[in-house]
C-alpha cells in the first residue's frame, strides 16, 4: 500500500484489533486516490493513538483525550487537508468526552475513528467509559458499577453530521464505511468495535460478532428519531451508516476568516509585527 510504513516496528499484541482498523484505513485511502501528503492522522495517547506512527502520511501526536481539538486547529488552517483523528474510548471519551461533544456542534470537516474495545489497553486493563455493568477488572474488583457511556446514541443526540458502526474484523465493510465518511462534507463518527485481546477476555471477536447485527438495506439514515432508538436498545449494536445529515454547514464553510478568501491560512503571508503589536502589553 502506499500507505504502508517501511522499518517501523509495530507494538501492537498479536491479533490486536487494530491491526485490521489500520488496514481498512489504508485500503481506504488508497481506493480514494489520496496521496499520504494529502492526509493528516491526529491522536492522542492510547494504543488506538499509536496507529498514526505505523502510517505513512502526516500526523500529529498530542496529549491524552486532546486529537479532536489539534484536528479542529488543522483543518481550519488548511481546509484542504483531509484529517482523520483516531483514539480509544478511553481516549476520546474519557479524558476527551468534553472535547468530543463540543467538536459535534462545531462541524468540522473532520473524520474520527473511534477504536472501542471496553478496556483501557495501553495502561493494562482498567474500566473505561463504554466498559459493561459488573465487568471486572485488575481495578474493578467488585465489576463495574456505572452506566456505559453510548457514544452512538449521544453522537445523534447532538445531531452528529455521520454517524456509523463497523466491526474491526470486517476489514472490507469498515473500508467501505470509511470511504463513506472521508467523502462526507462534515463531521463523521466511526465507531469501530474491537477486541483488546490482552486484557478484555469478555468481549472478543466472538462476542462483538454475536452482540451486532448489520442494518437493513432499506434503513433510512436521515431519519435522525429511528437512527436514535435503535442505538438506544443496548441489546445489540447496529452496524452501518446509521443516522447522516447532509444540510449542516462545516465549520470551515463559517468561520469569518474564509467568507472572501478561500485561500487556506497556511497558504497567507503572515506578518509577524501585526502579531507582536497585538501581544506587548
Amino acid at each position: 500500500s502506499l500507505f504502508d510504513k517501511p522499518y517501523v516496528e509495530n507494538t501492537w499484541c498479536p491479533g490486536c484489533g487494530n491491526f485490521p482498523i489500520i488496514t481498512a484505513l489504508k485500503n481506504a485511502c488508497s481506493s480514494l486516490g489520496l496521496k499520504p501528503e494529502e492526509l493528516i492522522i491526529v491522536s492522542g495517547i492510547g494504543q488506538a493513538a499509536k496507529l498514526p506512527h505505523f502510517f505513512r502520511s502526516h500526523f500529529f501526536n498530542g496529549l491524552h483525550g486532546r486529537a479532536l481539538p489539534a484536528a479542529l486547529g488543522i483543518k481550519l488552517v488548511n481546509p484542504e487537508m483531509k484529517v482523520v483523528a483516531v483514539g480509544g474510548d478511553g481516549d476520546m471519551l474519557a479524558e476527551g468526552g468534553n472535547h468530543f461533544i463540543h467538536t459535534i456542534r462545531k462541524n468540522p470537516d473532520i473524520t474520527l475513528l473511534l477504536h472501542n474495545n471496553m478496556v483501557y489497553g495501553l495502561t493494562k486493563g482498567q474500566a473505561s467509559p463504554t466498559s459493561q455493568l459488573g465487568y471486572k477488572t485488575p481495578f474493578q474488583i467488585d465489576g463495574v458499577i456505572e452506566n456505559p457511556l453510548n457514544p452512538l446514541s449521544l453522537a445523534i443526540s447532538q445531531d452528529c453530521s455521520f454517524v456509523a458502526c463497523t466491526l474491526a474484523q470486517d476489514i472490507k465493510f469498515t473500508e467501505e464505511i470509511i470511504r463513506k465518511a472521508v467523502l462526507h462534507k462534515g463531521f463523521s463518527l466511526i465507531l469501530i468495535l474491537q477486541p483488546c485481546v490482552s486484557f478484555n477476555k469478555v468481549n472478543t471477536y466472538q462476542w462483538f460478532k454475536e452482540n451486532s447485527f448489520h442494518l437493513p438495506e432499506n434503513w433510512d439514515s436521515g431519519n435522525r428519531e429511528e437512527a436514535l432508538k435503535i442505538t438506544l436498545k443496548q441489546d445489540k449494536f447496529p452496524l452501518g451508516v446509521i443516522y447522516k445529515n447532509e444540510n449542516k454547514n462545516t465549520l470551515e464553510e463559517l468561520v469569518s476568516v474564509y467568507q472572501k478568501d478561500k485561500t487556506p491560512l497556511s497558504m497567507r503571508k503572515f506578518n509577524p509585527e501585526k502579531l507582536w503589536s497585538f501581544l506587548k502589553p
